[in-house]
């Protein structure tokens, strides 16, 4: 198995770990870019659900490869209540495999397959949602949570 735990920076600064909330739930999801319209779209919708993830005693986590100020100004703006990991380096992006080739007009080059993992409260890779569309996807993941399914 896998050792899928590792440290971030969160907006505010902290270090961040998986290991971190072990007895909890957790959702990290991967995302391309800070204030796009699909990374927002997906992001207002765990904030939607934020409630519902905490009554699942679940912790959500967005990680991309934008850094902590641009971080920052996504967060403030929508007003989202979960943590938000900067992984510049791709490090982390890396160690979960969704750095893909991407096409976009003609062009080929490396993006984010949008993503998301699902740890248990014993800190064990339970679920991956991998090439999710944002729309409709934090309704999927809190579906999981509550029925394993």
């Amino acid at each position: 198995m896998l050792n899928y735990d590792f440290v971030l920076k969160e907006t505010n600064g902290a270090d961040i770990s998986l290991k971190d909330f072990k007895g909890k739930n957790v959702v990290l999801y991967f995302y391309p870019k800070d204030n796009t319209s699909g990374c927002t779209t997906e992001a207002l919708e765990f904030m939607d659900l934020y409630d519902e993830f905490q009554k699942q005693d679940t912790i959500i986590m967005g990680i991309s490869r934008d850094n902590l100020k641009s971080h920052a100004k996504f967060r403030d703006k929508h007003n989202l209540p979960f943590l938000l990991l900067s992984d510049e380096n791709e490090e982390i992006h890396n160690l979960f495999n969704v750095m893909k080739l991407k096409k976009m007009y003609g062009k080929e080059y490396m993006g984010v397959e949008r993503s998301t993992f699902i740890f248990n409260k014993e800190g064990e890779l339970v679920k991956e949602f991998r090439n999710v569309k944002a729309k409709g996807h934090a309704e999927k993941v809190l579906e999981f949570i509550k029925n394993g399914e």
